[in-house]
């Protein structure tokens, strides 16, 4: 059984709100636009960390992760990206492998927008964790946490942080 802790569009930006839902899970995941890369090493400092980038996340960032994550954990298929869009309205760079392959969990960032869909035309869950940062015109920071154990996805909780100043 994981722990995971699911967070997005930190734009730079992490405090101890933060750091303490990040103690209590196994691993964290991020799904684009870290913004500093003092954001992640913090993260990778406490916990085993898998993320993306970006469309705001410069070279550096490009380096380090990866535009698609795509792995198996606890017998569940991940696969997780910046902008992906939504069941039924799929970014056209992702949407035919979504309907050839489909993960049994699909994550993305980008919009701001805190979103658990199911997709039963390719039965996934869509995930959006929202904004754990402070830039955006998203009004409350969130996250989302679960846990994954052979092969089920359960105890899903959204974490709303301070509403953002």
């Amino acid at each position: 059984m994981k722990k995971i802790l699911l967070l997005s569009d930190t734009h730079s930006y992490i405090d101890d709100q933060i750091l303490k839902f990040v103690q209590q899970a196994d691993e964290i995941w991020h799904a684009g636009d870290i913004g500093d890369l003092q954001v992640t090493d913090t993260l990778k400092k406490l916990k085993p960390l898998r993320a993306v980038y970006g469309n705001i996340d410069d070279k550096d960032a490009r380096t380090e992760f990866p535009l698609d994550n795509k792995f198996t954990i606890e017998g569940v298929s991940v696969w997780i990206t910046h902008i992906g869009g939504y069941p039924n309205k799929y970014n056209q760079r992702v949407r035919e492998e979504l309907k050839s392959n489909p993960p049994k969990l699909f994550i993305c960032g980008h919009s701001h927008i805190l979103k658990i869909q199911f997709d039963k035309n390719l039965n996934l869950l869509h995930l959006n964790p929202g904004a754990a940062g402070k830039h955006g015109f998203h009004k409350v920071r969130t996250m989302i946490r679960f846990e994954l154990d052979n092969k089920e996805i359960k105890n899903m909780e959204i974490i709303e942080l301070a509403k953002r100043n």
